[in-house]
């Protein structure tokens, strides 16, 4: 008996390598709660939360067809296995099938996973993750399950379909990424780098902005095209709906043919804006009402614009019962980085919560002047936002934050203002840990860890959010000449000589940092945070005096450098590439620390109590208001002045300076990252609520915590049209199948 066994171990070897692109039978699934919050809503604005919800809800499948080739089908399989059965009776099916109960948990554990993440890839890591069942077991219960027995031809069309990639992990499926480094579906699969960089320069040439855009490129006669799609509901290219011209059609450009259309997730825009038409009569005043309707007409038309001015309104709503947003938000899975994912939120605003950081963006004009950059750097005017904590309803797309700071819009956060949101109930599931789950402290830091992480995110959720991304002025010189800055008096203080570069035109910062910007932009903010938690005055508006306060700031940089450490989990050595921006940003900033020296922190490779490698990280407290606070002084200095001038050249070397991960130096950052995989622990996954119209009221449907509750929560989010919306995603799934090869 013992050599098979023996022999079974060896083989298990290479697998344990893997086990970072599966999800842990036992990962931390927790539901999100805002039933107390939903209660205290009128009837108006549970019908208004309700409508805002089904509009995110259905948008958030395009994030489907922007994730991977495969998603879509996945998910339609998923849901009519589950729409038929339930995960308590489909486990009669699966046992029947040969399953063992571990097996049948990793297949709803998968399921529950590509439901969460919408795509079968890590939103927080872009790594793609497959069952940990062997492939012919997944397949005898798909052929087991009541769906199949329904439908044989369809489920096994379906089955056929996306079985392959589902459990594929050659080197380019294994992440997100662009060309031969990865899967994308912004591009289709013979675009290059070359490629996204000609297509910004033509939608900067035509005043096109990218976030709602996908690439295709194709080959006429040996010519490339470019075909630059819109997401719309509208499929006509021609001038609609009060529109005076449309911005489609064919164009030359650097020699070069590029076509403008619309109709990029056609049906599912088409259900955005009809869910956004019923909640307007339930808006609570004007500014919504026009808010929803310039939204409308942008998914309607797919138009940026119209967007944009429903930003405009977003940010004069100022403190609502129930706050949303919804579009192409977020740049950071674009591997070019100025595509946005598809997301929408609704929540509901926590007052006591909200108390202190509206304190906060009182405080915020004494406090900015505090940063470490010249008085010309800082914008000119502080515009007051919005900062609320909201507990969530609905959080629509691949993954759910800890705060936000939007619209993403430059001009319009420049001039206009913005508004921040730190999200509780979901902060106060996340962030709890467990004492044995606390890798790479001291012991004795591990117990103040576990009392002060909670209170000092918070202190950092609120001035990464508010005065991180409030803060900076870009120099920018408009299409008519003009400046926003004395470029005859402005000097840059890291070469004491006059400002010699800013952004022209219809430039922006994610057009110009384009590939780091993201991470670049996380980290300033990050630091801002770091730096001004030092400041007594910021921790008091918190409610944290005395001792308290001195252990707020210890934990918050102990945790920074932790982070750093876990950083590791989402670098890719063959590719040397990173992928999660907020985790770069953390490994940076550690580096910054490390390099500051004086003690100030050590890290050090240990073994562990099981024999195996480990790590131990520590924080010399006594030093943190010297040694760290110059070290991120003259860091953040360097981060801003790059920023505000548009010097991309200075900002790359400097940031992907400190993104290097060797095995030379003080520390093999190489081996260390094997430590972190080694140890790593799988990040929460969340179960949503459903709102159900019944008669003239709005309920509230809730799950339990765990991988059937989160699936039992998507298979009954669509009850009046699911076999119409899968039927719709199969065929957007099938007439983009050819781009990807």
């Amino acid at each position: 008996l013992i050599l098979p066994e023996a022999g079974r171990l060896l083989n298990l070897r290479p697998k344990m390598v893997d086990s970072q692109y599966y999800l842990p039978n036992d990962i931390g699934i927790s539901a999100l709660d805002c039933g107390e919050a939903f209660r205290l809503l009128s009837p108006q604005e549970k019908l208004y939360a309700h409508y805002l919800s089904r509009a995110a809800w259905y948008g958030g499948l395009a994030v489907l067809l922007q994730t991977s080739p495969e998603s879509a089908n996945i998910f339609v399989m998923l849901q009519r296995i589950f729409r038929k059965q339930t995960p308590a009776q489909l486990e009669q099916a699966a046992t029947a099938a040969g399953l063992s109960s571990a097996e049948y948990q990793a297949f709803l554990v998968y399921a529950a996973g590509l439901y969460a993440n919408m795509g079968n890839y890590k939103s927080f890591g872009d790594t793609k993750f497959i069952p940990n069942l062997p492939k012919e077991k997944l397949q005898a219960l798909v052929k087991a399950s009541q769906a199949f027995q329904d439908q044989p031809a369809e489920m096994e069309a379906l089955w056929n379909s996306c079985s392959g990639p589902l459990y594929s992990l050659e080197d380019k499926q294994k992440q997100l990424g662009l060309g031969d480094k990865g899967i994308t579906t912004y591009f289709s699969g013979n675009c290059c780098l070359e490629d996204a960089e000609l297509a910004q320069k033509f939608l900067d040439s035509k005043k096109l902005s990218a976030y709602n855009t996908r690439l295709f490129k194709r080959d006429n006669g040996g010519k490339a095209c470019y075909e630059v799609r819109l997401a719309s509901a509208v499929q006509k290219d021609c001038a609609v709906d009060g529109e005076c011209e449309s911005c489609c059609g064919s164009f030359r450009f650097e020699d070069k043919e590029f076509t403008v259309k619309r109709g990029d997730y056609g049906p599912v825009m088409e259900k955005v804006s009809y869910y956004l038409q019923e909640a307007q009569a339930y808006a609570a005043n004007e500014n919504q009402r026009k808010m929803l309707e310039e939204y409308r007409r942008s998914f309607t038309l797919g138009s940026i614009d119209a967007h944009k001015e429903g930003s405009r309104y977003w940010i004069k709503d100022k403190g609502p019962i129930v706050e949303s947003y919804i579009g192409f938000i977020e740049s950071y899975r674009d591997p070019f980085g100025s595509r946005g994912e598809f997301e929408g939120f609704v929540a509901v605003v926590n007052k006591a919560m909200s108390e202190r950081f509206a304190k906060l963006v009182s405080s915020a004009e004494v406090l900015l002047p505090e940063l470490p950059w010249p008085r010309e750097f800082e914008k000119d005017t502080f515009l007051k936002p919005d900062f609320t904590s909201l507990d969530v309803l609905t959080f629509a797309g691949s993954g759910i934050p800890a705060g936000i700071n939007i619209p993403n819009y430059d001009d319009i956060r420049q001039s206009e203002g913005f508004k921040n949101v730190s999200l509780g109930n979901v902060l106060a599931v996340a962030y709890a840990t467990q004492k044995e789950k606390l890798t790479f402290l001291k012991e004795e830091d591990k117990d103040l860890f576990i009392k002060w992480k909670g209170p000092s995110f918070e202190v950092q959720v609120g001035l990464h959010e508010l005065l991180g991304h409030g803060s900076g002025k870009l120099f920018v010189q408009d299409d008519s000449g003009k400046f926003n800055f004395d470029q005859t008096k402005v000097i840059n203080p890291e070469t004491k000589e006059p400002v010699s570069s800013w952004y022209r035109g219809s430039e922006t910062w994610d057009s110009k940092f384009s590939t780091i910007a993201s991470s670049y932009e996380e980290c300033r903010a990050e630091c801002v945070g770091l730096y001004l938690c030092l400041k007594k005055e910021v921790l008091s508006i918190f409610g944290h005096e005395g001792q308290e306060a001195e252990e707020v700031v210890y934990i918050n940089w102990l945790s920074m450098v932790r982070a750093g450490l876990l950083g590791l989990e989402f670098y890719t050595p063959e590719s040397k590439s990173w992928r999660q921006a907020h985790m770069q940003a953390r490994f940076v900033i550690l580096r910054v620390l490390l390099e500051a020296g004086e003690g100030l922190v050590g890290l050090e490779e240990v073994t562990g109590q099981d024999g195996k490698p480990d790590a131990r990280i520590t924080l010399d407290r006594s030093k943190i208001h010297t040694v760290g606070k110059n070290a991120i002084q003259r860091f953040l200095c360097k981060l801003q002045v790059f920023k505000s001038t548009a010097d991309v050249e200075g900002g790359r070397a400097l940031y992907e300076g400190y993104s290097t991960v060797s095995d030379s130096g003080a520390h093999n950052f190489l081996r260390l990252r094997e430590t972190v995989l080694l140890r790593k622990e799988a990040r929460k996954m969340f179960v949503q609520a459903n709102t159900r119209v019944n008669g003239d009221s709005v309920e509230l449907v809730e799950y339990e915590g765990s991988a059937a509750g989160l699936i039992r929560s998507f298979t009954e989010r669509f009850p009046d049209d699911a076999e119409q919306l899968e039927a719709d995603l199969l065929e957007l799934n099938k007439r983009d199948a050819p781009c990807w090869c």
